[in-house]
């Protein structure tokens, strides 16, 4: 899991290099919108799997309930929140430009979300 929220923040780099190069009125830096597509979709993909075995290997392996801790409920919100910036940057992607504020914030707290949910799942390691 930790893999993809790094992957996920180089795709947060990528995009914020767009951003400054946006609000600058300046071209965008070469290749950096392929760049941060190339590297979202798997970061996304990654971290919904990994949000979908988590309950899984909670109830399955440990006998826990599922969803009954800090780290669910934060990887939950940070899990929607990936999946509803991965649909808004789709519509950015097939030219829908109300999406991009949207999917900015969306990122931004899908982030925090999962770093926080990492830092509140330390204490749930065997």
């Amino acid at each position: 899991m930790l893999c993809s929220i790094v992957l996920a923040l180089a795709a947060l780099r990528a995009g914020l290099a767009i951003r400054r190069a946006r609000l600058a009125r300046r071209p965008r830096p070469r290749g950096a919108r392929q760049r941060h597509v190339r590297l979202a979709k798997p970061a996304v993909a990654l971290i919904l799997v990994g949000f979908m075995a988590g309950p899984v290997s909670a109830v399955l392996l440990r006998g826990w309930t599922a969803f009954a801790t800090l780290h669910g409920v934060v990887g939950t919100i940070a899990a929607g929140c990936f999946a509803a910036a991965a649909i808004h940057g789709r519509r950015l992607q097939r030219g829908g430009e109300a999406s991009r504020s949207a999917h900015a914030l969306l990122s931004g707290i899908a982030l925090l979300a999962a770093a926080l949910a990492a830092v509140a799942g330390f204490v749930l390691l065997p």
